[in-house]
């Protein structure tokens, strides 16, 4: 009796060009991902086409081989530095999204020494959320090298690398001014190391404006924790355990007014309604959570931060020369922190 097996046989891309009804050289051209929409002499519904039957077959290109052929590795790195947060979440998840339909792999760097591995291994593009001074020289050595980067930094020009700038300190401004509309009591929730009067721009926005608006800044209001989830729980949970505890926060990161919210929930406040929370990041995850979160951000960020990755990554269509992308920033009024008129000023 013939034996049979149940193994599935893997397909190929002569299997994608006859479920197509294209060549193999024109399905070899569309998944290569060097365009994201077919190219000269393919047709958009041709390669729409030759897609769907790759998705349908479950194809997926034999990325050694192609590596050999083109010298591109169909990878691009992430360096993240905190991964529980909102903002390289939404990160991960717009540019898994752009890389998805190119046969790209992103590969994900969580709180690693980005210099370090960059020198070992290699990607078609890298995008480096922090830079500290210290790195700055092996960054451009990075860039001199041919080591295709984006960088995200409100401070650096491009030199051999892109740059991703989202000057933050106007829309936090923007932030506390928004709950300085209802709130005289307000309190700000910052790690510890963005506090004083050298410290980072966020935290100064709040000072600032508080001073403008004639509010004092009262020192039991100033939330400070170690950077983690559970160091800004911990401390809002001391905010609102106060005597005359305040009526609104301001957090300095959308991944802190999280857990803010969280912390407010469980001591039996209505965000919202008793305690208004704000953030900063305009982050999916604030977006689609209940409350919805009130926050300041740039507007399509992640998204166009995901296509000039994967153009850098693919050498399609991105300007020749390192570029900065600039991003103005917007305020969110969502449930966590509505709109309130001075006559239902919460005192």
């Amino acid at each position: 009796m013939a034996k049979t097996s149940s193994a599935r046989v893997r397909p190929t891309i002569r299997m994608v060009a006859e479920l197509a009804g294209v060549s193999t050289a024109t399905v070899s051209y569309v998944l290569s991902g060097r365009r994201g929409e077919g190219g000269p002499g393919v047709s958009d519904p041709t390669a729409e086409k030759v897609k769907a039957a790759a998705e349908r077959l479950g194809y997926r290109p034999n990325q050694a081989a192609r590596a050999i052929r083109t010298g591109r590795t169909n990878t691009v790195i992430l360096s993240l530095t905190m991964l529980s947060d909102p903002w390289s979440l939404s990160v991960v998840e717009a540019v898994q999204k752009a890389a998805s339909p190119l046969g790209i792999t992103p590969m994900i760097l969580g709180d690693a020494d980005w210099v370090k591995v960059l020198g070992t291994h290699n990607a078609d593009a890298v995008f480096v959320d922090a830079v500290r001074d210290d790195q700055t020289a092996a960054l451009r050595k990075l860039a001199e090298h041919g080591t295709t980067l984006v960088v995200f930094n409100e401070k650096l020009e491009p030199e051999g690398f892109d740059v991703i700038r989202s000057i933050a300190e106007p829309g936090c401004r923007m932030a506390v001014e928004h709950l300085i509309h209802g709130h005289r009591r307000i309190a700000c929730l910052t790690p510890a190391t963005a506090s004083g009067t050298s410290g980072g721009s966020r935290y100064r926005a709040y000072s600032e404006a508080l001073t403008a608006a004639g509010i004092e800044e009262r020192e039991e209001y100033l939330g400070l924790f170690d950077g983690t989830i559970s160091g800004a729980f911990a401390a809002t949970t001391r905010l609102l355990g106060i005597p005359d505890r305040p009526t609104a926060i301001y957090a300095t990161t959308d991944f802190a007014a999280v857990s803010a919210i969280n912390a407010a929930q469980r001591l039996g406040l209505a965000v919202g309604h008793d305690v208004d929370i704000i953030g900063v990041g305009n982050t999916v995850e604030g977006e689609r959570m209940s409350p919805s979160l009130s926050t300041v951000g740039p507007v399509d960020f992640f998204d166009k931060l995901a296509r000039l990755l994967l153009q850098r990554a693919t050498d399609d269509g991105g300007p020749e020369a390192p570029a900065v992308l600039d991003f103005p920033w917007q305020l969110f009024v969502r449930e966590s922190a509505p709109h309130r008129s001075a006559a239902t000023r919460l005192n």
